[in-house]
């Protein structure tokens, strides 16, 4: 049996389906995955999904029933429950899911949350538009197309933003907003430790300003209100930047390309695919082939895929939407049962697009190993147990963990009294709570 290969499926994806055998040469593998990318997903783009969201916000302030689907229920209520239905029958069943988990990384790191309520019809539009095509791509064209998404722009309330000294300024509407600038310094791009200081996050702010979206008319989507835009020039981080549109993503690209931002994706990088302490030899290679390549995210995949210290076993904790995935890959769960995914990660905490704060999700054991936190998704292996209980314990065994089981998981599911305890059991383990 391949150990390497089940490490791969498992570090570096969701782990192996029912009946699949571990990658021959895992390697070449994943670097197929960066090199050949599927066909991007299809879904509701982002104009037609603000198009219904305006049409269901007017009828209510109409006092009508909003628009209804043939099912009874509201258009923005399918919408939202038919993206996260096809997020997780996308991960269920993907071909390439070092791809996947690729996508899931960086939006955690840039991460937009339907607790903003606004943002909801959009957050898979989010996805499909401004991290997924690229992931591969180079680090400074996604920041790019981050900041100027409507999902962005709304979650961070840069919409709204208003230069104090503009037409719409001086009229005494609204004012300046600092989060958008605020997060991208402190999350983004730069982390606190790239020395930046709060005139230079209101420099950015009046920078930022008139980057917006259309709500109300087609075509709805990004616009640049220029009525709303901080006049003369701004400086930020020592670098001087003009008027306009053009300035906001000159900045963006200035900030992407720190060295500063370079150390800090690394240490994230490193964290997501090593150790949570991430050893200081794998950050450093990270950063220099950021640097070198000036954010190449293709080699930094690359990279990682060379890294001996990501081939460690089972040393990082799953958080919630990582473990209940690769437990119905393992169990062969029916992907018209996509459902499942969705109410297991909102049974242990980690709801689709729900993160309590900007800085996403924890990505360290600390946040999701709670003694608590554990026996909820052993409970949550024994119902889904109950769902798969035809399977073949062992034939599930294989595929979530191979090698890497441990004797005594083995034992104890051959001694249970039925398939569900076996299976239970097998998800319950240390091993499989780890990749």
């Amino acid at each position: 049996m391949s150990v390497r290969g089940h490490i791969a499926a498992i570090r570096f994806g969701y782990g192996l389906r029912l009946g699949e055998a571990p990658p021959e040469d895992p390697e070449a593998w994943l670097l197929r995955q960066i090199d050949n990318p599927a066909p991007p997903p299809e879904g509701i783009a982002t104009p037609d999904a603000l198009r219904l969201r305006a049409e269901d916000a007017a009828a209510l302030r109409a006092g009508q029933d909003r628009p209804r689907a043939p099912n009874g229920r509201a258009a923005m209520e399918v919408l939202i429950r038919d993206e996260g239905i096809a997020f997780a029958a996308r991960r269920m069943t993907a071909e390439q899911p070092f791809r996947e988990r690729l996508v899931d990384f960086w939006m955690n790191h840039f991460t937009v949350s339907r607790r903003a309520s606004r943002t909801a019809s959009i957050s898979g539009a989010f996805e499909r538009e401004a991290i997924r095509p690229h992931v591969t791509g180079r680090f400074a064209d996604m920041v790019v197309a981050v900041a100027r998404h409507p999902a962005m722009l709304l979650y961070l309330d840069n919409a709204g933003s208003v230069g104090p000294q503009s037409q719409v300024g001086q009229r005494g509407r609204r004012g300046l907003n600092e989060n958008l600038a605020r997060e991208v310094l402190e999350l983004h791009t730069l982390s606190p430790a790239g020395g930046y200081t709060q005139a230079d996050v209101q420099e950015f702010a009046r920078i930022l300003t008139g980057w917006s979206v259309e709500l109300q008319a087609p075509p709805h989507g990004f616009v640049f209100r220029a009525a709303a835009h901080e006049p003369g020039e701004k400086v930020l981080m020592g670098r001087r930047f003009g008027e306009g549109e053009a300035a906001g993503e000159s900045a963006l690209r200035f900030l992407a390309e720190h060295p500063a931002t370079w150390r800090h994706l690394a240490v994230k990088l490193a964290r997501h695919f090593v150790a949570d302490d991430p050893p200081p030899a794998a950050v450093s290679a990270i950063a220099a082939e950021l640097r070198d390549t000036r954010g190449n995210l293709a080699a930094v995949s690359r990279l990682l895929v060379r890294l001996p210290q990501a081939w460690e076993p089972l040393v990082k904790f799953r958080a919630p939407a990582d473990y209940v995935i690769a437990a119905v890959r393992a169990t062969g769960l029916d992907v018209a049962r996509a459902d499942v995914v969705l109410a297991g990660m909102a049974a242990l905490d980690q709801t689709l697009w729900r993160a309590p704060q900007p800085n996403g999700w924890p990505d360290t054991a600390a946040g999701w190993a709670g003694p608590e936190a554990v026996m909820r998704r052993i409970d949550w292996a024994y119902t889904l147990a109950a769902r798969v209980s035809r399977i073949d314990p062992r034939a599930a065994a294989e595929a979530a963990l191979g090698p890497l089981g441990r004797p005594e998981t083995a034992t104890a599911m051959a001694r249970a009294g039925s398939v569900r305890d076996a299976i239970t059991l097998l998800l319950g383990s240390p091993e499989f709570m780890h990749r």
